[in-house]
């Protein structure tokens, strides 16, 4: 029987009925969902505030680097780092914490820096950079077999002349002449020829001697002379 065919008080206590069934279910439910919506508020409430504060104590860094307090930009940098290490400012935070470290030649905090802004970093494209950044303070500290390694982690045609110029240095370093050359002459295909690091690289490749060509030797030709033979003469 189908409950069309029941009468109104059929019905109503049909209702009912199913009602004292799954009255637990329901309050189960409704609870379960008004926990979800709330709980969703509150989760994006706290994000935006997380995000907001970041966004503060970010330009309090700009500001200090402004007034050249860079001992205070430092301090809110590493607070920054500690207290929203998932916010992108963190991250911008710690390059420039590297940036003002590679300044003043302190090139293990600037490699402990750009360490973590890698490790945290979402977007590939400015994990891509990091990396480029700590070739270069690599390579700075005279590692220039791992600032290889590290230039071989980007992919290929991201930042290609700046990767390009980098590898030459450090196979120059490493006394690998001829794919120092090589390197640098993709660099000088990647750059625009009118920009200032155009005639830099250009400078770099004219270091280099050019490859020694093997200079082709004919064989002395040998020349044997008779020895003479004096001629006996009748007696």
């Amino acid at each position: 029987m189908a409950f069309d065919d029941l009468d109104d008080n059929e019905q109503d206590e049909a209702v009912r009925k199913w009602l004292r069934d799954n009255s637990l279910s329901i309050i189960v439910g409704v609870a379960l969902g008004l926990a979800a919506i709330f709980g969703y508020r509150y989760w994006t409430s706290y994000q935006l505030g997380q995000h907001a504060e970041a966004a503060l104590q970010y330009g309090a860094i700009t500001k200090a680097v402004e007034a050249n307090n860079v001992d205070d930009a430092d301090k809110i940098a590493t607070a920054l780092r500690e207290n929203f290490p998932n916010s992108t400012y963190a991250v911008l935070a710690a390059l420039g914490t590297a940036e003002r470290a590679v300044s003043s030649n302190n090139l293990d905090v600037a490699d402990n820096a750009l360490e973590w802004a890698h490790k945290h970093a979402d977007a590939n494209e400015l994990k891509q950079l990091i990396s480029l950044r700590q070739a270069r303070v690599t390579l700075a500290r005279g590692k220039p077999a791992d600032a290889l390694k590290q230039l071989d982690g980007i992919a290929k045609g991201n930042y290609a002349g700046l990767v390009a110029d980098l590898r030459g240095d450090a196979l120059f370093q490493l006394d690998r002449a001829d794919e120092a050359r090589t390197a640098y002459q993709d660099a000088l295909a990647a750059v625009d020829p009118r920009a200032p690091s155009h005639a830099y690289i250009q400078m770099k490749l004219d270091r280099i001697p050019a490859p020694a060509t093997a200079a082709s030797t004919a064989p002395a030709a040998q020349t044997t002379t008779a020895a003479p033979t004096a001629e006996k003469k009748d007696s």
